[in-house]
């Protein structure tokens, strides 16, 4: 069994980072052209073990410093709270957000309403464990504004759960949603994964039927990816299983797609599934490209054309500040054709499409030499009945959400 620990989880030097959030949060303030953001993302780190599939920052805390991590968060919630606009959505995920104490998850909720406006808040949602979800916890979070839960269900198969060294027993799902549900949060998703080492189509459907027996308005399904440095690629190349067949990648994918949408969960982007107007309000967000405020260890924000990251190792993140704001990483000034770059990449994963002939206009005046390399690969995504362009509105068809990125991926490269 692989843990990691906060001492082994990102190598970082112990001084503070040449850069903080407080400049870009500053042009966020100030900027005329980017309205506030009304987005906001919380990232809690503490996992109780961490699984081989996942490359988010988290770990396995032996030193007991929740107490401390909330009082920092606040602390940078209170700072970065000005370039805020009353807020619409609100994401908190980890790690494991449901490990946190229901006290410092009270302490933590009356910061956030007493920082920021909520008046016009839409959604609010937690990322729960269902070992970690009890009826005190649900109903503090209720209290606290919380009006969503994500869990991350995976599978319903213990064997497949052994795989990805996921440890919760399936029991445990419905008994979550329970108690969730009698606390007055009723809106519910789940995770699943497909493609683990060993699945089979039937097992698949066994997951998808038991998920759909569940009161839930929301599914994401996603093939099991092996990233870098995880111990689920390490195990991968020490020859310890075969990732699944590429075909029977594609027949998931497929049974996915038909499944879900046959049980009327539409499909909205590439991997995510909804009741009628049960879309993830937070997610659509990051997909289109608009702003966010992020607080955190490693959480990712967009602010004023800014993106950065908050330093992904909780001890720094407590030991360093800035008048309240986090040491960052990663920081990337605006730039306009990197965002019309990422508009493509996350844009196209939607079924709704992108603007494609506004995205050319803009071209047009930022790199003219690259509109018509930009359109011959549409072209030829679209002769190849990947994609289809209706109204200006560039759309992947069936076939080409199976190869999203893929497309996406050259029609960025020819922007160059």
């Amino acid at each position: 069994m692989t843990e990691l620990t906060d001492n082994t989880s990102f190598p970082l030097p112990r001084q503070c980072p040449t850069q903080s959030a407080k400049a870009p949060i500053a042009d966020a303030i100030a900027s005329q052209d980017h309205p506030k953001p009304r987005s906001l993302y919380i990232h809690i780190p503490f996992c109780s073990h961490k699984c081989h599939y996942c490359d988010f920052y988290s770990f396995v805390d032996s030193r007991d410093r929740q107490e401390a991590f909330v009082l920092r968060l606040v602390e940078e919630l209170r700072a970065i709270s000005p370039a805020a606009g009353p807020l619409h959505t609100i994401f908190v995920g980890g790690g494991t957000p449901s490990l946190l104490r229901v006290d410092l998850w009270q302490k933590l909720l009356a910061s956030i309403g007493g920082l920021f406006d909520l008046s016009g808040l839409a959604e609010f949602t937690v990322e729960c464990n269902p070992e970690s979800v009890s009826p005190e916890l649900m109903h503090a979070l209720k209290a606290g504004g919380v009006n969503r839960m994500s869990m991350g269900a995976q599978s319903f198969n213990t064997g497949h759960l052994a795989t990805l060294e996921r440890l919760h027993n399936p029991e445990r799902i419905p008994i979550a949603i329970e108690h969730a549900n009698s606390a007055g949060i009723d809106r519910v998703s789940i995770d699943l994964i497909f493609a683990i080492p060993g699945q089979t189509l039937a097992e698949l459907e066994n997951d998808l039927n038991s998920a759909l027996s569940l009161p839930i308005e929301h599914i994401s399904c996603y093939e099991l990816t092996y990233e870098p440095n995880t111990a689920m690629t390490k195990r991968l190349e020490r020859g310890e299983f075969e990732r699944s067949p590429e075909e029977l990648e594609i027949e998931m994918f497929e049974l996915v797609s038909q499944k879900l949408q046959n049980s009327g969960f539409g499909r909205y982007e590439v991997s995510n599934y909804a009741k009628p107007g049960a879309e993830c309000v937070h997610n659509l967000m990051y997909w289109q490209q608009q702003s966010w405020l992020a607080a955190g260890p490693s959480a990712s924000a967009h602010v004023a054309g800014h993106r950065y990251k908050n330093v992904p190792r909780l001890e720094s993140y407590l030991i360093v500040s800035d008048d309240g704001f986090s040491p960052i990483v990663d920081h990337e000034p605006p730039d306009a054709l990197r965002l019309i770059q990422e508009r493509i990449m996350t844009g196209l994963r939607l079924t709704a499409g992108i603007e494609g002939d506004s995205i050319l206009d803009e071209l047009r005046l930022l790199k003219p030499g690259a509109v018509e390399r930009v359109l011959d690969e549409v072209i030829a995504a679209e002769n190849l009945g990947q994609l289809r362009r209706e109204a200006g509105v560039w759309k992947l068809t069936e076939p080409g959400l199976l190869m999203a990125d893929g497309i996406a991926g050259s029609i960025m490269a020819a922007i160059g």
